[in-house]
């Protein structure tokens, strides 16, 4: 029996590519003036292989495209800058979500997030999606000094959910922060499908496409797809 459902945030409790997308028009549109020379299907690619799907590291990585596109150094830190800004502005609550959520504390189920990434950052963004009062036990790697996919950083969450591994489901996005990594700390691991990813090295594996279908798999039914 599960007793504990824990997430992932980026890429699991909202879409982000799309907001990525959204994003970087946005970005290109505020800045065209100063992007002298750079098309906007280049400002668009460059920054989305940068951004690796919200992995990638934007300070140097902004700093980095600036210089290949050979403009203005001054322009790297706005550039930073509006990212996050307007990365917290476009996140908006998702219905699904909401109501996958409020089912499964319906289900007296124990709620949790596991997140790599700076405190503040991944705290707003829980708060902009309306999540933050959703969970029973929030764990953000910068807090922690450890991230996915070490299995201290499950341990953690566990503990203080007062939950055992074998008794916790963990639904993430990434295959080897998430589902590598909470496989190995002996969670139940459930891949949130996304094109880009390789497939992860765990067998028998429950894949998603949206939060809603960990409902029948907490019922015992199969699983949408499997990988």
């Amino acid at each position: 029996m599960i007793a504990a459902v824990l997430f992932d945030l980026d890429g699991t409790l909202y879409d982000r590519d799309a907001l990525a997308r959204d994003l970087l028009e946005e970005q290109y549109h505020t800045f065209a003036a100063e992007l002298t020379g750079i098309s906007r299907e280049r400002f668009v690619r460059d920054v989305h292989e940068m951004d690796e799907h919200g992995h990638g590291e934007k300070k140097s990585g902004y700093r980095r495209l600036v210089r290949s596109w050979q403009l203005d150094d001054t322009l790297a830190p706005r550039l930073i800058e509006h990212f996050f800004a307007t990365l917290e502005s476009l996140l908006v609550p998702s219905a699904s979500v909401v109501d996958t959520l409020r089912e499964l504390r319906a289900r007296r189920l124990k709620l949790g997030v596991i997140t790599n990434g700076q405190s503040p950052l991944q705290r707003r963004k829980l708060a902009a999606l309306a999540l933050e009062r959703s969970f029973d036990t929030i764990v953000v790697s910068g807090e922690e000094g450890v991230q996915k996919p070490d299995a201290e950083i499950f341990r953690r969450a566990l503990a203080r959910l007062g939950v055992a591994a074998t008794e916790s489901m963990f639904v993430g996005d990434h295959p080897v922060a998430d589902v590598e990594g909470a496989h190995g700390a002996g969670l139940v691991p459930v891949w949130m499908f996304v094109p880009y990813w390789p497939r992860p090295a765990v067998p028998n594996l429950a894949v998603i496409g949206s939060l809603p279908q960990i409902l029948p798999i907490l019922d015992g039914k199969e699983p949408a797809k499997k990988a």
